[in-house]
């Protein structure tokens, strides 16, 4: 297959190197294949590589090299493609001085910089907006492309020959890192919370990353910004229009709950309005909008216990919007890889709404500091044995919430099987008492 791209970055023969055999990672070494780079594959695990994969190595003959990073993986290489979460200061000091590194997402933009880019960042909320802007443009008749962070790779769109009006793209900071070129009709931050700290070299490098959103917009396109970032169109000098949106009742008939999601509601809505989506029209969508799996998601209930799968909700402020979102009492799981934050700001609000809390897997050190004497605290090795006991101590009425605070990499491959693990816990609970 060959590719046509009349922006390509790409030269006939450039030697390039993709970081990581995740979903970004098979569509940039595909998309850099088709159009003409000679591609090397690298990952530190061989293991993890797809069998679907394998095959397209072994068809377009693309090189490996595997285990731990060093020189010789990325020797000859003139660009690199880091796969997402693959820490780039940690792979630099064996790249050659004039390679270009370069972020999946933006490889793909040179070949559809035609169609307008809708671009959605932040701490906490990026998914629900970028699906709500998504199904408002929908709705309005807007042929949409949603991806990037949020599931399919913008070079898999690129590689299928997709069309569209609109590409709605969720951009974490590990990709707008670096991201140079990449401009966006339409840029969203929601937020900008302390996350990722197991990443970024401090709160300033994780900012530096979420402002390079708006880098290369001009004073034709516009940046929005949610409560509390009012400062930054002028710390950072942009060109664009800025709009800012906070909480309000726009939309008092929404499926969405939470003073979360209505800020989520009101930056969608500012932002598709640019492509014509009207107020009348937004609402329209809204009273039907459920929320995405894995964030506030019902999974169904035990002895009148409902359960409740918020395993995307991997931040102190994450776990704030969900405790605040029920009036019941809740039982809260929590535990993982811990990514910075203060859990201490957490403390009043665990006294007020949380009957116990049931820690597993690690950090427990971290949670036990923070929230000791304001509710009963338990620990278990497994989300299993914790969701089990706070199951004892459980009332009917009361909700089970995981919200873990944390990254799920210390006992699950991501955030997706952390929570399809919480769906399993539930079945086997559900099918115990029916027995």
């Amino acid at each position: 297959m060959t590719l046509h791209c009349t922006d390509s970055p790409v030269t006939p023969g450039m030697r390039a190197v993709v970081v990581g055999t995740g979903n970004s990672g098979q569509a940039a070494a595909e998309l850099l294949h088709a159009l003409g780079a000679t591609v090397r594959v690298v990952d530190r695990d061989e293991r993890k590589v797809p069998d679907s994969f394998r095959a397209v190595i072994d068809t377009h003959g693309l090189e490996t090299a595997f285990g731990e990073h060093a020189a010789e993986q990325f020797a000859g290489a003139q660009l690199v493609v880091p796969s997402p979460g693959v820490p780039v200061l940690k792979i630099r000091e064996f790249l050659p001085a004039d390679a270009v590194v370069m972020a999946e997402t933006e490889l793909a933009w040179h070949c559809v910089r035609h169609i307008p880019v809708l671009a959605v960042t932040g701490t906490n909320g990026k998914t629900t907006t970028v699906r709500l802007c998504a199904k408002m443009l929908e709705d309005a008749g807007k042929r949409v492309f949603l991806g990037g962070n949020i599931g399919t790779p913008l070079s898999r769109f690129v590689l299928d020959g997709g069309e569209a009006d609109v590409l709605v793209l969720e951009l974490s900071s590990f990709q707008l890192q670096t991201c140079s070129a990449l401009r966006p009709k339409v840029g969203v931050i929601t937020n900008i919370t302390v996350d990722h700290l197991d990443y970024h070299r401090d709160m300033q490098e994780y900012t530096d990353a979420k402002m390079r959103l708006f880098a290369r917009q001009t004073f034709e396109d516009k940046a929005i910004f949610g409560p509390g970032l009012e400062d930054l169109p002028y710390r950072y000098d942009l060109k664009a229009e800025a709009y800012f949106f906070e909480d309000g009742d726009r939309f008092p008939d929404a499926l969405l709950k939470g003073g979360h999601n209505r800020l989520n509601m009101e930056a969608a809505f500012l932002a598709c309005s640019v492509f014509g989506v009207t107020e009348a029209q937004a609402a329209s969508t809204l009273r039907t909008f459920a929320a995405a799996e894995h964030t506030l998601e019902s999974v169904g209930t035990v002895r009148g216990v409902l359960f409740v799968n918020d395993t995307k909700a991997t931040t102190v402020d994450a776990v704030r919007a969900a405790l605040e979102t029920f009036d019941a009492p809740i039982l809260l799981l929590a535990g993982g890889v811990y990514k910075g934050g203060d859990l201490a700001l957490l403390r009043d609000l665990v006294a007020r709404k949380v009957r116990a809390v049931g820690l597993y897997g690690g950090s427990r050190e971290k949670f036990e500091a923070a929230w000791a004497g304001a509710t009963e605290i338990s620990y278990d090795k497994t989300m299993e044995a914790a969701a089990r006991r706070l199951m004892g101590v459980s009332r009917q009425g009361d909700v089970l919430l995981l919200a873990p605070a944390t990254s799920s990499f210390d006992q699950y491959a991501n955030y997706r099987a952390r929570g399809e693990d919480m769906r399993r816990i539930h079945a086997l609970l559900a099918a115990e008492e029916a027995a």
